[in-house]
């Protein structure tokens, strides 16, 4: 695709990429999304049947005040440029998943277990519309073969039936697709979307956990696919 440079867009360069992961590492707990589960998130949400504000998705990421105010702006604007270059790097065909780092016997390896934890978040976020459609339509659940298949590599996801572990090679396969995949995703919402009544249904369901917003929070992954 031929894009000029003010098409391009405008994500957050290494620097910034580096100054947001150590924030959420500096702030992180047991089970808190680092930067690679953060783009998932995002991602996720980008993608998605509905929107979710802000208000929404921030209690996913924060979990401690800010030091000061400079702090809290400078994070937030961060975070924001983090959520608007998603869809616009969708747009162009330049999105790439943020991977974390292990390492193994032969050294250095890319894992995409963050960033499937994150997405899988994501889905949470409106786990009745997303649900629902993948129960009663096998083309979604088709198209986000590669991403299932990741995370259930990961121990992410739940497999029904017993999951040989993935080859190198067809986890880089794997990999590879999750920028087509989410592509096709993003556009198999906007050819489908949300029906009248899965919308209520899933606003009924936004409600009633508002209701318990005072409960403990619960740690969510793995709910999206069953």
């Amino acid at each position: 695709m031929n894009t000029s440079s003010n098409d391009w867009p405008s994500s957050l360069d290494d620097s910034e990429l580096d100054e947001l992961d150590r924030y959420l590492r500096a702030h992180a707990e047991d089970d808190s999304l680092l930067l690679d589960g953060v783009h998932g998130l995002l991602s996720a949400l980008a993608v998605g049947p509905m929107l979710v504000t802000p208000e929404e998705w921030l209690p996913e990421v924060l979990h401690h005040p800010f030091a000061d105010e400079d702090e809290g702006n400078r994070v937030l604007a961060l975070l924001a440029k983090l959520n608007d270059s998603i869809e616009a790097e969708l747009d162009v065909d330049a999105y790439e998943p943020i991977l974390g780092e292990i390492d193994t016997d032969m050294g250095p390896a890319l894992s995409a277990a963050g960033w499937c934890e994150g997405f899988s978040r994501g889905i949470d976020l409106r786990a009745g519309l997303w649900e629902k459609r993948l129960a009663e339509d096998p083309e979604l659940m088709e198209l986000l073969g590669p991403v299932m298949a990741l995370a259930v590599d990961e121990g992410i996801l739940n497999a029904d039936a017993e999951f040989e572990k993935l080859s190198d090679d067809e986890y880089d396969e794997c990999l590879s697709q999750v920028p087509a995949v989410l592509g096709a995703v993003s556009q198999y919402w906007q050819e489908h979307p949300a029906t009248e009544a899965e919308l209520d249904a899933q606003v009924q369901a936004l409600a009633a956990d508002s209701e318990e917003a005072a409960a403990p929070p619960r740690h969510r992954s793995g709910h999206w696919v069953h």
